[in-house]
């Protein structure tokens, strides 16, 4: 029986993070995290290309662009949609999610998730380097796993 699994590794590998500008002093930490935990699983910080969108609506329209240019091995997207008094929330926390998952798919490439949907900004501060960690750096190190988990299972097709 074989058995796979990735470890988090950025050597001569590209990437890009798609951020959200809407509510920026959020994203920013979510940023520095996902910037953070690549360089520190050996990616350059010239093989990363951060990507600044207005919105979380328009992250899955930027991932897709980015990844149709194949210079990405993977892709980190960061947002912070925030629950308000109107159901706007449910319609762009749901798109951009759903778009997103469709962006790796249709490319083949891992998009790590570090889209919060709080229903507070002490909800999103707190999984912005807060009491919950940063979803930002999670995001980053699921999509560093997922490209070396590809590599391995294309390496066993080969052989």
């Amino acid at each position: 029986m074989a058995e796979f699994s990735g470890t988090p590794a950025g050597t001569d590998r590209r990437f890009a993070v798609v951020a959200s500008r809407f509510n920026e002093e959020i994203v920013e930490k979510l940023v520095d995290g996902a910037l953070d935990a690549l360089v520190r699983h050996g990616a350059a910080a010239d093989d990363i290309d951060v990507v600044w969108v207005p919105g979380a609506w328009e992250i899955p329209l930027a991932a897709r662009r980015l990844l149709a240019t194949e210079r990405y091995d993977a892709l980190v997207a960061v947002g912070a949609v925030i629950r308000g008094d109107t159901p706007h929330f449910d319609y762009v926390a749901g798109e951009a999610s759903r778009g997103i998952a469709q962006a790796s798919a249709e490319f083949d490439t891992p998009i790590g998730f570090g889209v919060l949907t709080c229903d507070s900004d002490e909800q999103a501060r707190a999984r912005a380097g807060g009491a919950h960690g940063n979803k930002g750096w999670d995001a980053a190190l699921a999509a560093l796993e997922l490209v070396d988990l590809f590599d391995r299972l294309d390496a066993a097709d080969e052989s």
